[in-house]
């Protein structure tokens, strides 16, 4: 059910990145320069608890091309679990927690016999999906994306209306040639459903959107500087409004016409939930060291720029993303003491050198100071913004008891 809030406020990040002599200030000076965007959206709930949404967004450009990163991640799990789901409507008895083993049948493809991380030792679907929120593991993603296929993955993006966007290549890899995917086999006591390899029949033409060729050098394959700015013309494209409406599909699906929404089911929409809302040290299956896997690895937002405990009372359910001097994040943050919800998503560029691929960014020094400032800085508005109508939570909350 499609609600919409009129007439609109006025936008709060005006006051907010308006702010004198802070770490938002400093990048908000030089906005054209770190090619920031941002889109927040309040949350409010009408007296059935389903949300209303406003939102306001700086910057925001889906023409403008910047590098997504691991935020790629995010859909190809939705559509990872959607895939499951009609792979059952068609017979095949297999779910999320199915074991699988992946096969090489081409000289630049690995296989995978076993998983060590699982708590069957086998490799699934279920675990690879934690992965990717855990910490952002790049072989999981990679292997959904074997699981997928790149041509489905881009019909099914279109077909929900999640545009403009484009996910054509793995994360990472030594198997650059994503046109070709690895056989699958799902089993138990026997084969349930095996899953040949799929070639790609699309082609896929470099994208026709704005400034795809930046910087003035990169190192290449060969660890040397090229004196050129370096193509991003066929890397993955996903602009942060169709991220942004990406996570609002799997946080609120009745928001959304039928059609639009992911085809998943009750117990798939709880297991995101949980999956993307878990710190690595809540996570036995796969285990993670937290002295390495802190809390805010990957919760860029208010905690960023710091490895201290996230409170228990406040949950994270987002994606990040960064390469190339590139962090993104895109988050839903729930305050279940104070009642608090929202919607941030935000992109920033720190490359002062203008050289990509040298592994010299400003990441600790700039990025992650500003998208943690700027979480505060959302999360301390909403906790003195008036509601009508205190949202219930309890649902989400139980999941993390």
């Amino acid at each position: 059910m499609l609600v919409s809030c009129n007439p609109k406020p006025i936008n709060p990040l005006e006051n907010i990145l308006s702010q004198k002599d802070t770490i938002i200030s400093n990048v908000i000076k030089r906005a054209d320069e770190y090619k920031v965007q941002i889109i927040y959206t309040q949350t409010d709930r009408d007296s059935t608890n389903a949300p209303i949404f406003t939102d306001f967004d700086y910057l925001l450009d889906s023409s403008a091309y910047f590098y997504p990163a691991s935020m790629v991640k995010m859909p190809i799990a939705f559509l990872a679990l959607e895939k499951l789901n009609e792979l059952k409507k068609q017979g095949f008895p297999i779910d999320k927690f199915t074991a699988l083993e992946i096969d090489s049948v081409r000289e630049f493809q690995s296989s995978v016999k076993k998983d060590s991380t699982s708590k069957t030792g086998y490799a699934n679907i279920a675990n690879y999906i934690k992965k990717v929120f855990l910490v952002s593991d790049n072989d999981a993603y990679n292997r959904l994306f074997e699981f997928l296929g790149r041509d489905y993955i881009n019909a099914k993006l279109k077909e929900k209306g999640i545009t403009p966007a484009r996910i054509t290549h793995r994360l990472s890899s030594f198997n650059s040639n994503n046109k070709y995917t690895n056989p699958i086999t799902f089993f138990a006591d026997s084969v349930l459903y095996r899953q040949e390899e799929i070639i790609s029949e699309k082609k896929y033409l470099p994208l026709i959107v704005n400034k795809t060729l930046k910087g003035k050098g990169y190192i290449n394959k060969n660890d040397e500087l090229v004196n050129e700015k370096m193509d991003f013309s066929q890397k993955n494209y996903f602009p942060l409004k169709s991220l942004h409406k990406t996570l609002q599909r799997i946080i609120f699906p009745n928001y959304f016409p039928d059609n639009k929404q992911f085809n998943l089911s009750d117990s798939d929409y709880e297991f995101l939930y949980k999956s993307m809302g878990m710190l690595p040290v809540e996570s036995d299956f796969p285990k993670y060291d937290n002295k390495k896997y802190y809390d805010s690895y990957v919760k860029f937002f208010m905690f960023g720029n710091s490895k201290n405990n996230i409170p228990k009372n406040i949950r994270v359910l987002n994606k990040v993303g960064r390469a190339y001097g590139y962090l993104i994040d895109c988050a839903y943050i729930v305050d279940f003491d104070n009642k608090v919800e929202f919607f941030l998503s935000a992109v920033i560029h720190v490359n002062e050198n203008r050289v990509f691929n040298d592994d010299k960014y400003e990441y600790e020094q700039i990025g992650f100071p500003f998208l943690a400032e700027l979480g505060r800085k959302i999360y301390e508005h909403e906790l003195q913004r008036e509601k009508k109508i205190i949202p219930d939570l309890s649902k989400l909350e139980r999941l993390y008891e």
